[in-house]
């Protein structure tokens, strides 16, 4: 390897609208636990860097069958004469995998899908390497100044703790709970996130949890969890048998108090569904949708 630092600043060559830095480049794939060099495709010529394509299969057990490509780039100085191309076809041969996604690797992906407006050379290149939309996933923003928690919310704030709700930062001994909840009623990307986000040093303080009488924790809400971004909402999420309660909106709000209080100027998330009853919270909150990305898959024949 030794190619890091040139990968990150052609990747940003290709794609100005999407830059990434050498650090995060390096956290985000090569230290990924399941990076492996050979799935790493690179193109060069005259010692510089024209594109690269990356192939990831888990190491685990976890998703037989299943491969993913992340990224990948062509340098604008090498563009129209198929490197692209080639660069994909020999990362799918690699793979050897029966299905193929483009983008939506967790937990460590750069963007959930292809941004299609953005990149529509991209989208014909996939397109006719067999890979098709599967659905939507949008990213929203919204403003943080002068954010103040509505009277209702803290209205219904007080009747739920009346009903014997409390609200607040887990414990040490409460993250085991959390985990459990996230990665058996949710995702087991999100209870890995958690727990690696705490063990790399996350104050508990970027999450808020809800719990019922019994002390149970019945949902929670956090925020830093990716890459340490304050401004970067997520994981969230109710249980089932508590949802239409309020308590969702009101560890939503709580959340973002809190993000106000460190600083925070606005909140953002990269993947949501738009027509979930989570994305409908999220835009009659304040969130406007700033982009939309499509997962695309690929069966192998």
């Amino acid at each position: 390897m030794g190619d890091g630092p040139e990968l990150a600043a052609a990747w940003t060559a290709a794609a100005p609208a999407d830059p990434i830095g050498y650090a995060r480049f390096r956290d985000l794939f090569l230290l990924d636990r399941n990076f492996d060099p050979a799935g790493l495709k690179v193109a060069k010529s005259n010692g510089r860097i024209d594109g690269a394509a990356y192939a990831v299969r888990r190491l685990t057990a976890d998703d037989p069958g299943i491969g993913w490509i992340p990224f990948f780039f062509v340098h604008p100085d090498a563009r129209g004469h198929g490197l692209g191309r080639e660069l994909l076809t020999a990362a799918l041969e690699w793979l050897e995998r029966s299905e193929v996604y483009f983008s939506s690797y967790t937990p460590n992906y750069f963007l959930p899908g292809l941004d299609r407006a953005r990149y529509p050379a991209a989208d014909r290149l996939l397109t006719g390497l067999g890979f098709k939309p599967q659905y939507d996933a949008v990213a929203m923003d919204r403003s943080l100044v002068g954010y103040a928690i509505p009277a209702e919310v803290a209205k219904r704030l007080d009747e739920l703790v009346g009903e014997d709700y409390s609200f607040g930062t887990p414990t040490g001994d409460e993250l085991t709970a959390l985990i459990h909840l996230a990665g058996t009623a949710f995702s087991p990307d999100w209870a890995r996130a958690i727990r690696e986000a705490v063990v790399a040093g996350m104050p508990l303080e970027r999450i808020v949890v809800a719990r019922d009488a019994d002390r149970r924790i019945v949902g929670w809400a956090q925020h830093a969890t990716y890459e340490g971004v304050i401004e970067r909402f997520g994981p969230f999420g109710v249980l089932p048998e508590c949802r239409g309660t309020g308590l969702g909106k009101l560890l939503l709000h709580l959340t973002l108090t809190r993000m106000a209080a460190a600083g925070a100027h606005g909140a953002w998330f990269l993947w949501a569904d738009a027509e979930s009853a989570a994305g409908r919270l999220y835009l009659g909150t304040g969130f406007t949708i700033t982009r939309t990305f499509t997962i695309l898959r690929r069966e192998s024949s």
